[in-house]
């Protein structure tokens, strides 16, 4: 639905600056185009992310919603620096825009793009991927309401630098918000330890339970929004092998993370102190 609402919209600003001459409307404009591109992937990496594992691949397609999430993000980085460095010329030479018509295709942006804000509003959450797809209907949307404001003024006031200040502002709307996602998307790439997650004040909870002496090997990664994964090597006494104490070890340790750290996909090899003089390669 989105998908068909933001392409109708970006037809009507085509059109809209073609007739009025708006930097402002064909920004606008060509943040919709990278929306709907946008938005086809995100319905695509969707289709995908909810497809069953294989034993090819394990994880199904869980991080297509990721990898669409980055390409989104890297387009419109590129969108937020052309804008900002066409608005820049226009400040130095602003062009005659025609407001009246720049008003009534700003008006049916942003009335295009508030609808597609509620149909996404209630899924954003649910992975990077839609979360990206909400952001660029949402700075759309911003865009829509910057495009007004300088119709209003170039109307009202004649100051017809406001089209240049409006793109700016679109610009400006753009980049953060992107940058953050687009970091956020690549820490998952590099399987960086998810945001929120003390590795160091997990360790020290794992090893502070009955029988544990110490946690090596210790990742966390995420393979998708919402499904971090959190493997370790735990050396146990070597009681444990023998009074069948490493069953209620593991639940514990499982439980912990469940409930305490929101991490409820884990591994552990539990390993007899002896163990480390031959492993290869530990490392913390």
């Amino acid at each position: 639905m989105v998908l068909a609402i933001t392409a109708a919209v970006l037809l009507v600003e085509v059109v809209g600056a073609a007739v009025s001459g708006s930097l402002a409307l064909l920004a606008d404009a060509g943040h919709g185009l990278t929306d709907a591109a946008g938005l086809a992937l995100a319905l695509v990496a969707t289709a995908f992310a909810q497809r069953p594992a294989t034993p090819r691949r394990t994880w199904g397609y869980r991080r297509a919603e990721v990898l669409g999430a980055a390409a989104q993000a890297a387009v419109l980085l590129a969108v937020g620096v052309y804008v900002l460095v066409e608005a820049v010329r226009r400040l130095a030479e602003p062009p005659e825009v025609a407001s009246g018509a720049m008003l009534v295709f700003g008006a049916v942006g942003l009335v295009g793009n508030l609808v597609g804000i509620a149909v996404l509003a209630g899924s954003r959450s649910h992975s990077m991927n839609m979360r990206a797809a909400f952001l660029e209907v949402v700075n759309d949307a911003l865009g829509s309401l910057a495009v007004l404001v300088a119709a209003l003024c170039i109307a009202t006031l004649g100051w017809d630098r406001a089209d240049a200040v409006a793109s700016l502002v679109i610009g400006l709307l753009i980049l953060p918000r992107t940058w953050l996602l687009l970091r956020e998307t690549v820490d998952v790439l590099l399987e960086s330890t998810p945001r929120g997650l003390d590795l160091e004040a997990l360790r020290a909870r794992l090893v502070a339970m009955d029988h544990v002496r110490g946690v090596h090997d210790l990742h966390a990664t995420q393979v998708a929004a919402n499904l971090p994964v959190l493997t370790a090597h735990v050396v146990v006494e070597d009681v444990c092998f023998h009074d069948a104490h490493l069953p209620a070890l593991l639940d514990e340790m499982q439980r912990c993370l469940a409930d305490e750290y929101d991490v409820e996909h884990s591994t552990f090899q539990f390993e007899r102190e002896v163990h480390a003089e031959h492993e290869h390669s530990t490392h913390p």
